[in-house]
């Protein structure tokens, strides 16, 4: 399908973040006039190189220097590849396993079996939700307990058949509600921290959009961590950082600045091992292309954990969680000499 007004693949209606708005006018005029050398003939072909070119390096400074918070935007866009889109195109022979055996099945956390390319997985994937109907099922990508359960469950299972796992981390967090308190969410997920730390098989983990807080945790703790380009991974969102710190939303763009959660700062801080390339203004205009960067990451990552006999591998993904991070000291102020009178 070719790209919508928007650049993006998806042709449906126009979405435009606020700093792609200048591009806008470009990218209208262009459609302006090959719809009148379709009509009338006209030969405006010099014309439309010239301002896709010019489109093009708009395209390329502007997502080049994407502050935190525009990155933010750009994972939380609404047509960005979700879970289910990379499974339907990297994953084939895939078998979804439902429930934990103790409660119920979510949505909002998708287990099976496939193969990616010729490696034969286990795949833990949190997914959003395309339209409100699904996004409802799916709880928005907030998992509950339920989830984390069932993602463990297959996890043991991927453990027991000696299958490596994948995960694709999407979710604003762990539903905080009420009910998923009551039914042990933090326990939930604490366990399997703790069981994804000591599993006998390798684990290769990505976040697609959003990685927020211990509900990316819950299936993030592997020997691989990497980060689609324009994806956030952080302890809490923008939002909920400034309404602590500022008691207000609005200073979100300053949080995220602050925070650091974008690839390029996590991988500075060894908190990412790769960062994984996105299509030329995200994977929302070329979806292909980003489930194609995805799936090379994932049969490059099983392919290098292979060589690993599994005693080392699980040394490596401690000694690996143990050093994640940099702490940085500040020097004491060099006390100035007192002046006279």
């Amino acid at each position: 399908m070719p790209p919508g007004p928007n650049g993006s693949q998806n042709g449906d209606s126009e979405y435009l973040l606020d700093f792609e708005k200048p591009l806008a006018a470009n990218r209208r005029h262009i459609a302006e006039l090959e719809a009148d050398q379709a009509a009338a003939g006209r030969d405006h072909s010099s014309e439309i190189r010239r301002l896709r070119a010019r489109y093009l390096t708009q395209l390329k400074t502007t997502y080049s220097n994407l502050s935190a918070w525009q990155t933010v935007q750009v994972a939380r866009h609404p047509h960005r590849p979700l879970a289910g889109d990379y499974l339907d195109r990297i994953v084939k022979e895939f078998v979804e396993l439902h429930g934990d055996r103790t409660f119920g099945d979510d949505h909002a956390i998708r287990c099976g079996l496939g193969r990616i390319a010729a490696e034969k997985v286990v795949i833990i994937a949190q997914h959003k939700g395309r339209d409100t109907n699904e996004k409802i099922k799916c709880n928005f990508g907030c998992a509950h307990p339920e989830g984390y359960r069932k993602a463990l469950r297959v996890m043991k299972l991927a453990e027991k058949f000696a299958l490596p796992i994948v995960t694709l981390i999407d979710t604003p967090g762990a539903y905080p509600g009420v009910d998923s308190e009551e039914r042990g969410v933090a326990e939930a997920i604490a366990v399997n921290l703790r069981e994804m730390s000591r599993l006998r098989t390798p684990i290769a983990c990505l976040v697609i959009g959003e990685g927020g807080s211990g509900g990316a945790l819950g299936i993030g703790v592997g020997d691989r961590m990497a980060m689609l380009q324009h994806a956030y991974y952080s302890v809490i969102s923008p939002e909920g950082c400034a309404a602590i710190l500022w008691k207000t939303g609005e200073k979100a763009a300053d949080a995220a600045e602050a925070m650091k959660l974008t690839s390029r700062h996590l991988m500075d801080m060894d908190i990412i091992d790769e960062v994984v390339g996105e299509p030329l203004g995200g994977a929302h205009r070329d979806p292909a292309e980003a489930a194609a960067n995805v799936e090379r990451y994932f049969v490059r990552s099983l392919r290098d954990l292979r060589r690993f006999n599994i005693d080392d591998l699980l040394q490596r993904r401690y000694d690996r969680w143990r050093k994640m991070g940099k702490v940085i000291k500040l020097q004491p102020a060099t006390p100035q000499p007192a002046v006279k009178d």
